[in-house]
């Protein structure tokens, strides 16, 4: 199978990782074994307007290279993953004020909860060492879900959508 990006793919991919990084680096907020950060609620946002090859690629791409960046090296791989396919839950396409949507994004939550539980686990050799980060990884995923819907509203009174087409 051969993927193919047009220069507005490549375009909107680049721009969306940027918001995703900038929203996942700048309110950084300290947590057992990471940081909470808004750049989830982008995260949704970027797949939902973005779309499922795009939306997830930005995604996964803002938040490795916040990794990457913020000095979090060994969570690259690990958030290439987790954040994909977060992009991927909430990239839907329907209506934004939907229950497929709201569903999308609940999914993209519950994604981010597990996957960095169990990628805690594996990184520091223990269940335990992953589920002391699983309360402020809920408190996260519920804080970016309202962002997600609150911003989302406002882009689609601005029909952001048709901006993007």
């Amino acid at each position: 199978m051969h993927i193919k990006f047009t220069p507005k793919d490549i375009c909107l991919i680049a721009v969306l990782a940027a918001i995703v990084f900038v929203m996942t680096v700048v309110p950084r907020v300290p947590i057992p074994l990471g940081y909470a950060h808004l750049g989830d609620a982008a995260i949704m946002l970027a797949a939902y307007y973005g779309g499922k090859k795009n939306g997830a690629l930005a995604s996964a791409l803002g938040s490795a290279l916040s990794d990457f960046i913020g000095g979090y090296p060994i969570w690259i791989i690990p958030t290439l993953i987790i954040k994909y396919m977060m992009g991927r839950c909430a990239a839907v396409d329907t209506p934004f004020f939907s229950w497929r949507t709201a569903l999308g994004f609940f999914l993209s939550a519950v994604w981010l909860v597990v996957g960095y539980t169990l990628a805690g686990a594996v990184l520091y050799g223990s269940l335990e060492a992953g589920l002391t980060s699983t309360p402020g990884l809920i408190a996260e995923a519920v804080v970016n879900m309202a962002a997600a819907f609150g911003v989302g509203a406002l882009l689609e009174k601005a029909n952001f959508r048709k901006l993007i087409k």
